[in-house]
């Protein structure tokens, strides 16, 4: 009885649609092509009561683009095959040709999975006469990995249903696709909504102010690292590690607050409480501490930080910190009433800004995962970014940044201790 389907291109297909969504590389904008070319060499699966040994077999694709997702190919297959020695031996030569529609997922990513289907024809041509043509169907999926813009390593494995007396075939094949020739020029420009120089498409930071100087990611430009942008730091070069008031200039914390406002006068100075917990500043070891956390006679807030820590420029929770996470969720459940601040931080490696809106991403992540994970309210979980303005361990050590790469859980009180 005849196989009705190779099993290992059924498990093969399983797993790569299952696999789809964990392809999830940082996009990057590539140059559009219209043409690809792709020489590839696999191998040639026949169905057993065919009586042809397996063999290699030498494909040339040529294709179309049609959009970023769609694209057609045209594929020659060419193989130099044996009959077994139970059919009486000899050469037979076989070429397939078909035309087939192809659909990428993420097309602006390095790796590329796709889908394939088409029709078209198998010659088989046996040395000893009797040369047979029959219509195929053929079916499958692939990956592109992109080296560069036009230049991609490609794999390929497809299922072939040759009509006339049925067959169930498949091929498998790994090569190469160069992509060539421009998009016409009256396609679009890719948009720049803000004007800064920095497609959409690769702007980390929409809607940065007009005329403002930005780097190549988008996000105002911080020459000194203040985490106060270029365009409103009215003293730039400020020293690294230098505490800074809002107009970006060095702050004396004796004299002045962080707006660079003058504090009070000298006697009234022991009864100063700046950030308004309840603890004056004089005792206060953690000064600037957010409005309505719970706090400690310190003056610090009430909090647990995760020992989750984060690859530079991601915001990905990996499974190892899982069991983190649940330890997050016990603290919170400690505080039934209160609402809980989650503060994500950052290491100093970017602009203030773009760290911002990291550590905003990192906040968020641990939120959405809690809420989901442990059933914890919504409502009860804010997140927020602070980006690298509350370094635990200095920036200047690999494993120092790798530690600022945190998450904080801090507790509101109903009211001020």
């Amino acid at each position: 009885m005849k196989t009705v389907f190779p099993r290992i291109l059924v498990s093969a297909l399983c797993i790569c649609l299952i696999c789809l969504p964990a392809f999830t590389g940082h996009a990057a904008t590539r140059a559009k092509k219209d043409f690809s070319l792709s020489p590839m060499i696999g191998g040639y699966v026949f169905e057993g009561d065919q009586g042809l040994e397996d063999d290699l077999t030498y494909s040339l694709g040529l294709g179309y683009n049609l959009t970023d997702s769609w694209s057609t190919e045209f594929v020659l297959n060419y193989f130099n095959t044996d009959f077994k020695r139970s059919h009486g031996g000899g050469e037979v030569n076989g070429l397939l040709y078909h035309l087939d529609t192809l659909y990428h997922f993420m097309p602006e990513s390095s790796l590329v999975p796709y889908l394939a289907g088409g029709i078209g024809g198998i010659t088989l041509d046996p040395d000893r006469g009797g040369s047979e043509t029959d219509f195929l169907l053929n079916y499958g999926i692939g990956l592109k990995y992109f080296l560069t813009d036009s230049l991609a390593l490609r794999s390929d494995l497809r299922h072939v249903f040759a009509f006339g007396d049925p067959e169930n075939n498949f091929i498998y094949s790994a090569g190469l696709t160069y992509l060539f020739g421009s998009q016409p020029a009256d396609r679009p420009a890719p948009k720049d909504s803000d004007g800064d120089g920095v497609i959409d498409a690769n702007d980390a930071c929409p809607g940065s102010p007009v005329g403002a100087p930005v780097d190549r990611i988008g996000c105002p430009l911080d020459s000194d690292r203040d985490g106060i942008p270029d365009y409103l730091d009215k003293c730039p070069n400020t020293p690294r590690s230098t505490h800074v008031n809002k107009h970006g200039c060095a702050f004396d914390k004796s004299t002045e607050d962080i707006d660079g406002r003058e504090k009070l006068p000298t006697a009234l100075r022991g009864m100063a409480d700046r950030d308004g917990d309840g603890v004056t500043d004089q005792n206060d070891r953690c000064p600037g501490t957010p409005a309505g956390l719970m706090i400690d006679k310190t003056g610090c807030p009430i909090s647990l930080t995760l020992a989750i820590e984060f690859d530079a420029d991601k915001a990905d929770i990996k499974p190892r910190h899982h069991a983190e996470l649940k330890r997050g969720a016990d603290f919170i459940r400690k505080y039934p009433t209160s609402r809980i601040l989650i503060a994500g931080h950052t290491d100093s490696t970017a602009s203030g800004t773009y760290n911002r809106r990291l550590s905003q991403r990192r906040a968020d992540s641990v939120r959405n995962y809690l809420i989901s994970k442990f059933g914890i309210k919504a409502e009860r979980l804010e997140a927020k970014g602070y980006g690298e303005t509350f370094p635990i361990v200095d920036n200047g050590t690999a494993q120092g940044r790798q530690r600022n790469r945190r998450v904080e859980l801090s507790v509101y009180g109903l009211s001020k201790k």
